[in-house]
Order: structure tokens, then C-alpha cells, then sequence
């Protein structure tokens, strides 16, 4: 019997709509797992379901069953390929706080990110860019539920003292801190949040996975956090009492 493409075929348009399986899957009026087994060549897609993705993508019959359509070049998908390759330096991938737990299993795995929903934001350049949902107030006065868009930082020792990341790790998860070397201890960071009724704390630079210098902050105008001129008067205080007790711990 000839090498049916059907299954590659599939997650190769699915990928190049920029669609998450669960999308897909809804978009052809089947189950995720049952795309998932068509994906991943466990079963044959149904005939109106080869029907379907023929029309959504201009497609024949015969090329999706009988030949890799990411060799082809038609019309409709070189400029599917186009708009990819344009929009891949500004793509961001968006982590949820219920996506949280699974990120950090996750974070390597091509497969794991692939199924997050992504969106573009013109304004940023080129580089690898994430989007993380942070909760609580530590980083007021960026409210609760503010969506925190940061870009890859490769190293820890690449990181700029005192500026704001997104830190995955270890033992402490997903937390969103401005980030301070320790000048006597190059294996520890301090984390300090923005909001002085939490004080810092030391992490251990090993228990680190990854790093996401801020570069945006997206929020709701309705939960924009107020503060009075009292609220700001103490916070700077506090700011300068924590800033003198650091430099006194590192020097």
C-alpha cells in the first residue's frame, strides 16, 4: 500500500494556521484525541474529515493523502509559509497561571509549547518572547492577573542587575521579581519584589531553568492600582531602607 502523508500533512496546515490542536480539532468537528492519533499516524483520517482540510486549505485530496505539502509550492501555502516566517521573530507564546504547573515540566519540550496560544505584538524585535499570568500583589503596583510578556534571556550571567524577569525555577516555580547579583556570592541572586511588605530572598543561581527579561506589561484599565501620595511616600522609604540593607549584606 502507498505511504499515505495524511497524518504529517495534517499537523503541518495545523502548525502553519498557528492553531493548538484543541483549536483544530474543534475548527474540523472531531475530538483532540482523535487528531492527535491522525497526527501522530496511529489511525487514517475519515474521508470528510480529508474533505474538510481540503477546503479550509485549498488543498487536494490527492496531495494531502499522496505527497509531504510542506515540498509544495502552491500559492496559498508559500504565503502561509511567508506570513509564518515574518511573524516567528515576534511570536509569543502565552503561559497561563493554570498552564503554570505544566510549564515546568514542560519548558524544553517543543511539543508542550507548540500547544500554547500564541499572539503577536508588532512592536517588539527580534528575539524569543513569552508571555506569563502573574497573581498576587508582590510586584504592586502591577496588579494581580497582569499579563508579563519577557524576552529570553540565555544566561544567568547574562542578566541586567536590578531589572525585572520572569524567573522559572526549581524549588520557588514561576515568579515574577527584579533580580539582584550578589557580589560575593556568584552562585545566589537576590529576589525582590516591588511591593515593600515582602522583603527579598536569596535564590541559588543552579536552581534556575529559565530566565524572561520584562519587556511589556499587560493589564486590564479596570484593576489599575491607585496610590495616594501617603501609599507613595512610604513606599519610597521602605525602598531605600531594603536598598541600604542589601548593600550592606553584598559589600
Amino acid at each position: 500500500m502507498p505511504q499515505s502523508f495524511a497524518g504529517q500533512n495534517l499537523k503541518y496546515l495545523r502548525k502553519l494556521r498557528g492553531l493548538t490542536q484543541e483549536e483544530f480539532a474543534s475548527k474540523l468537528g472531531i475530538k483532540r484525541s482523535l487528531l492527535g492519533a491522525y497526527e501522530e499516524e496511529r489511525a487514517e483520517p475519515r474521508l470528510d474529515v480529508l474533505e474538510a482540510i481540503s477546503d479550509l486549505f485549498k488543498v487536494s485530496l490527492d496531495d494531502l493523502l499522496r505527497r509531504d505539502i510542506s515540498e509544495v509550492k502552491g500559492s496559498y501555502l508559500a504565503k502561509r509559509r511567508h506570513q509564518k516566517l515574518i511573524s516567528e521573530n515576534n511570536l509569543v507564546h502565552f503561559v497561563p497561571v493554570k498552564a503554570a504547573a505544566g510549564y515546568l515540566a514542560g519548558y524544553a519540550d517543543e511539543e508542550f509549547i507548540d500547544e500554547l496560544n500564541t499572539f503577536t505584538l508588532p512592536m517588539l524585535g527580534a528575539g524569543q518572547y513569552r508571555a506569563f499570568e502573574i497573581l498576587g500583589d508582590s510586584m504592586l503596583p502591577t496588579p494581580s492577573g497582569s499579563v508579563i510578556v519577557g524576552q529570553k534571556t540565555d544566561n544567568v550571567d547574562d542578566l541586567k542587575s536590578n531589572n525585572a524577569y520572569i524567573v522559572v525555577s526549581r524549588n520557588e516555580g514561576i515568579v515574577y521579581k527584579r533580580v539582584v547579583k550578589n557580589n560575593r556570592a556568584k552562585n545566589k541572586l537576590t529576589m525582590i519584589s516591588d511591593n515593600p511588605t515582602y522583603q527579598p530572598y536569596q535564590m541559588n543561581a543552579e536552581d534556575i531553568l529559565e530566565l524572561w527579561q520584562a519587556q511589556m506589561v499587560i493589564s486590564k484599565v479596570a484593576t489599575q492600582q491607585r496610590w495616594d501620595m501617603g501609599q507613595l511616600t512610604n513606599l519610597v522609604n521602605n525602598l531605600q531602607e531594603q536598598v541600604s540593607s542589601l548593600k550592606k549584606r553584598m559589600n
